[in-house]
């Protein structure tokens, strides 16, 4: 089975009224984030399964998939790279980071980069230099700041925390929306392993936050708690 067959499979799949909501929902509209995005309406499962069918097709031919116009062709290719990162071998790691960070340019929504990167960026950086991330951090690339941001899952379940900081104090200002949910979000997650830690950032910089990083980081604080950092209270 080949990519031809993977492409047909897809296309069988297709849902012209879901297509529609999730061209909406990715905001495919002009001057969005999404713009021109093209979608056949297919759920996260099926395109899951079909990843795990194909987990075998060679990296040109993931190239040839990460490049379409079909969003979940995209997403299908990250899940077999996903996939072919976790079970390969030292140098199939490499080889499949390093193929990755050059691609940059097609992983650009946020599914795409929240299903992938923790697991290829995060998994292949925990134990090296973590340099690409702050490049990526300070990049005019939106999907490139949210990679960098994202990435830290992986550390973050490793209990490794100074990374997600860091780069949380680089994106404090930034202007756009999915920034400041990816760090919200960040700093939630390092809050559900340590709310000590969190505490001590936020107390910090709580009030220079754009408002919605702040709520995404206190989603989970007791009701009261959560008021007084809304309140500027803390």
């Amino acid at each position: 089975m080949g990519l031809t067959e993977l492409r047909s499979e897809l296309k069988k799949e297709a849902d012209q009224e879901q297509a529609v909501n999730l061209q909406r929902f990715f905001k495919t509209g002009k001057g969005e984030y999404g713009e021109g995005d093209i979608f056949y309406g297919i759920k996260v499962p099926v395109q899951r399964r079909t990843a795990k069918n194909y987990r075998d097709i060679s990296l040109e031919d993931v190239r040839e998939l990460l490049n379409s116009p079909i969003h979940e062709e995209r997403l299908v290719s990250l899940f077999i790279l996903v996939d072919q990162y976790t079970t390969g071998d030292d140098k199939t790691k490499e080889k499949i980071f390093r193929f990755y960070i050059k691609n940059t340019g097609k992983i650009n929504n946020w599914d795409l980069v929240d299903l992938s990167a923790p697991k290829i960026i995060g998994a292949h950086l925990f134990n090296r230099d973590k340099e690409i991330l702050f490049k990526f951090a300070a990049s005019s690339n939106l999907w490139e700041r949210r990679i960098a941001i994202l990435s830290t899952m992986f550390f973050i379940k490793n209990l490794h925390f100074e990374t997600t900081f860091r780069l949380a104090e680089i994106l404090l200002n930034d202007k756009h929306d999915l920034i400041h949910k990816g760090v919200g979000w960040m700093l939630r997650e390092i809050g559900n392993k340590n709310i000590t830690e969190e505490e001590i950032f936020l107390k910090k910089y709580y009030k220079l936050m754009p408002r919605t990083m702040l709520r995404y980081a206190i989603e989970k604080f007791p009701e009261e708690r959560r008021k007084s950092y809304l309140q500027g209270n803390i």
